[in-house]
């Protein structure tokens, strides 16, 4: 272990909580922990009930919860302890890569796959311990600020302020990173388009077609096309077309 997982400055530890049913699952995060640093472990929990008791007897600074638990499942402990005085930070530690949008919904810190390795679950904790830092002064949001997409093994973390255009496709979305540079990328999202759209900031994203959410500062005109079929050009030079129902809010943009 390196000294920056082994090391991390004393003043920034913080009191954590394990949640999760499976015993041995429990025992290797706590062993991760330890290898880490910066963390205090005061609990553990192997289920979601058991978990919100402890939470509230322990008053963690952090907690390390499991998507799938029997009953009251990580979510489920999630919106609890969300409505607490003082909520702890909230990392979810799950086998499965499904429940991303609703974690992000939750605020949770980070979203890591099973099997956890010390270095994916330290880049967790620094992001834990700079919210801690941020404290009260930060600003819930009513709009998503950042996807989490399965690519290879792990979750990517992708701002959306990076997101140039998404797509529809079928039940998931497409994402488009780096449009007009020589490095496009794009990612799956399980997520439908008319979800996505309400949880995106309306002065950054628009939509102009079933299928298509545009961020705004990429349209540089609109053009019609005869016959009331208009196009919205964008600035690689490329155009979408714009369905009829989004029409009205497109030219409301132009100020038409």
């Amino acid at each position: 272990m390196n000294n920056e997982l082994g090391h991390m400055a004393s003043d920034t530890n913080l009191r954590t909580l394990i949640v999760d049913d499976e015993p041995l699952a429990v025992e290797r995060l706590k062993v991760l922990c330890k290898q880490i640093g910066g963390l205090e472990v005061v609990g553990t929990a192997g289920d979601g009930a058991t978990a919100l008791r402890e939470a509230g007897a322990l008053a963690p600074d952090l907690v390390l919860l499991d998507m799938t638990m029997p009953e009251l499942d990580g979510l489920g402990v999630a919106r609890a302890l969300a409505g607490a005085e003082n909520p702890p930070a909230l990392v979810f530690v799950t086998a499965h890569d499904s429940f991303a949008v609703e974690a992000f919904d939750l605020d949770a810190v980070d979203y890591v796959l099973k099997p956890v390795s010390p270095e994916r679950l330290t880049r967790a904790i620094q992001r834990a311990i700079a919210r801690r830092g941020e404290g009260r002064t930060r600003q819930p949001s009513p709009w998503i600020g950042e996807f989490w997409v399965p690519h290879r093994s792990e979750l990517l973390r992708i701002a959306v302020a990076d997101v140039d255009r998404i797509d529809a496709e079928r039940d998931y979305v497409r994402l488009h990173v780096g449009q007009g540079t020589a490095a496009p990328r794009s990612y799956l999202l399980l997520q439908t388009v008319s979800g996505l759209e309400a949880r995106l900031d309306p002065e950054l994203f628009i939509r102009l077609h079933r299928s298509v959410i545009l961020r705004r500062d990429r349209i540089i005109g609109l053009r019609h096309d005869g016959l009331g079929v208009w196009s919205a050009e964008l600035d690689d030079g490329s155009a979408v077309r714009i369905g009829r129902t989004y029409l009205a809010r497109a030219k409301a943009m132009a100020g038409r």
